[in-house]
């Protein structure tokens, strides 16, 4: 079920369980969890891409070992806040994930995720090649921050 707003979203999951968060790539899907309280999330593997069923098939393996309850896909927004190919590419990503599973889906924008985390590695001495390697989990691990500390500061409000 794809939710389009974190609000209702947050609403169709139970009251802890981890949820994953992912950075949809051309060529790698990033996979970030959380932890049961949903408060921390960590970047956990980059997946190769091949053919939508076996990325599919990874990412529900990944989900039934980590008892995921929900996804969060970043949507690449442009700048303006549009939407452009790669947004498309994601929703419709996101749509062919929905006719396997009965996990709610959303999007978090992720404008600025891939810098935050190329940045991040670069402070921690990463080198080019090993930067390479995990860019996309980790900007998976920034997607699922933003989520997560979104959702606190709605529980926290209400």
């Amino acid at each position: 079920m794809i939710i389009d707003a974190l609000e209702p979203f947050a609403a169709a999951l139970p009251r802890h369980g981890a949820i994953a968060g992912l950075d949809l790539g051309t060529v790698t899907l990033g996979v970030a969890v959380s932890d049961v309280l949903r408060s921390i999330a960590t970047p956990l593997e980059t997946i190769k891409r091949k053919k939508f069923t076996l990325d599919a098939q990874r990412l529900f393996e990944i989900c039934a070992k980590r008892e995921i309850k929900g996804l969060i896909l970043g949507l690449p927004l442009n700048m303006d806040g549009s939407e452009g190919p790669r947004a498309q590419s994601t929703r419709a990503f996101a749509r062919n994930l929905e006719r396997l599973t009965d996990l709610p889906i959303t999007f978090w924008d992720e404008r600025l995720s891939t810098v935050a985390a190329e940045r991040a590695l670069i402070e921690a001495d990463t080198s080019r090649k090993r930067r390479a390697e995990l860019i996309d989990h980790v900007a998976a691990g920034y997607i699922l921050q933003g989520a997560l500390d979104r959702l606190s500061h709605m529980k926290t409000a209400s």
